[in-house]
């Protein structure tokens, strides 16, 4: 099973240890189409776009209820280290439900070279129109 975006590559899923400890993985091609402004003569895979491989793996491997819910926020990200094209991203992903009933995924990114970023999404159950209009 494979999520796709708006990334060239796709995001694949690792087996997972159990329902909170997921994983994924996404190899940076050299035909993303973020690099060759990103910079210009020394590409480097954006920031916003390690979160987006997060984001697409949590998508991909959501436990239980979550897997029918959107994301509510970009709680924190810390980048680390670069990716560089043909980096293969690993992505590891830990997965709890908050007080408030919705779910909490803590995401750590690595290439060979060590670590790239660690990402905190919150997803919440989906709305529908209906219910934002009550």
């Amino acid at each position: 099973m494979a999520a796709a975006g708006p990334l060239a590559g796709t995001v694949e899923v690792r087996p997972a240890e159990d329902e909170s400890r997921t994983g994924a993985r996404f190899t940076v091609g050299e035909n993303e189409t973020v690099l060759p402004g990103h910079y210009p003569g020394f590409p480097i895979f954006p920031g916003v776009c390690l979160v987006e491989c997060a984001h697409l793996g949590a998508l991909a491997t959501a436990p239980g209820d979550a897997k029918d819910a959107e994301l509510a926020a970009v709680e924190s990200t810390r980048f680390t280290g670069p990716v560089f094209p043909g980096d293969r991203v690993e992505i590891a992903m830990g997965w709890k439900r908050t007080t408030a009933g919705e779910w909490q995924c803590r995401a750590k990114l690595t290439t060979d070279r060590g670590d790239a970023a660690t990402v905190r999404l919150r997803y919440r159950a989906r709305t529908t129109r209906t219910e934002t209009a009550a």
